[in-house]
């Protein structure tokens, strides 16, 4: 049952991920559900699937429980704490949500900013990609209180089907952090991989078959993969500019926890190589691209 206390969802930020998520909620939700985004083209759409057009921030602002799922976080501080940001519009006893891939700092000032105006916070990002963000599978950890957790968990599964309290604020994108960080080295093992069998003489529509029956196996290969065997990355998945900005936020909280994350960093190398030849557009098993040009 729904919570009594949610009468009304906004949701902001239409893009890649955040399009499919909130259609997913527009047609799920027993509530009305606002969709604001800057591309007009986008909030048809959403309203194509069941939501409404909200003008502007102000108006999301309204809603009990508001979503935010934008590309980073300039863009997640811009809107929810900037001068005419949702700050300057929420009421007490609200909730925001960030699904945003963003930095645990930026978390924690949005939270300190929405709690003196008696607003409560959430960091929530979500994994497994646009595939999953549109059949409603996403697996989403969260950085809440308790209280909030237990308000948001069942809006959250109209959107994903893993949902993980993983502790105080910050914790979701901690572990969203960690979650990209072992994805982007196993993509970069799996274009070295294929580098080596490739020159080794194995068929390239092979390499990842027979990878796949021993413990090589892993979710990476399977949704990636396919991209490095094939050479076709799409513009319309995750592009490597994403990818080099969350690896770029792992590295700093690495750096500021005394880490010394070096796989990851050669990643990053990579990563910034792949958008300096004019690449960073493109779903990011275009890594490969790097080893096939040698």
């Amino acid at each position: 049952m729904a919570n009594s206390s949610i009468g009304s969802i906004g949701f902001i930020g239409l893009g890649a991920m955040g399009a499919p998520m909130c259609h997913n909620l527009a047609r799920k939700a027993s509530v009305p559900v606002m969709a604001f985004d800057l591309d007009r083209n986008r909030i048809d759409q959403a309203i194509d699937h069941g939501a409404i057009a909200a003008n502007d921030l102000a108006q999301v602002a309204t809603a009990d429980l508001i979503f935010v799922c934008l590309p980073g976080e300039s863009e997640t501080l811009e809107v929810c704490v900037a001068k005419d940001g949702l700050l300057q519009h929420m009421t007490p006893d609200k909730t925001l949500v960030d699904c945003t891939t963003t930095t645990v700092s930026s978390n924690h000032l949005i939270a300190n900013a929405l709690n003196n105006v008696g607003v409560s916070f959430a960091d929530a990002p979500v994994a497994r990609g646009v595939l999953n963000a549109v059949e409603g599978t996403l697996s989403i950890t969260v950085g809440a209180s308790a209280e909030t957790f237990r308000l948001i968990e069942e809006w959250l599964f109209l959107m994903g089907t893993e949902i993980s309290h993983c502790g105080p604020i910050g914790s979701g994108t901690v572990m969203k952090l960690i979650n990209n960080m072992v994805l982007f080295q196993n993509v970069s093992a799996l274009a070295e991989a294929m580098a080596i069998a490739t020159r080794a003489g194995i068929d390239r529509n092979d390499v990842f078959k027979y990878l796949s029956l021993g413990s090589a196996d892993s979710f990476a290969l399977r949704r990636h993969g396919e991209h490095i065997t094939s050479g076709e990355y799409p513009t319309d998945r995750f592009p490597t500019t994403y990818s080099h900005k969350d690896l770029g936020y792992l590295l700093d909280l690495a750096s500021e926890l005394g880490v010394d994350a070096a796989g990851a960093s050669l990643v990053q190398d990579r990563f910034e190589e792949v958008i300096r030849r004019g690449l960073g557009n493109l779903y990011s098993p275009v890594i490969y691209q790097l080893f096939e040009d040698e």
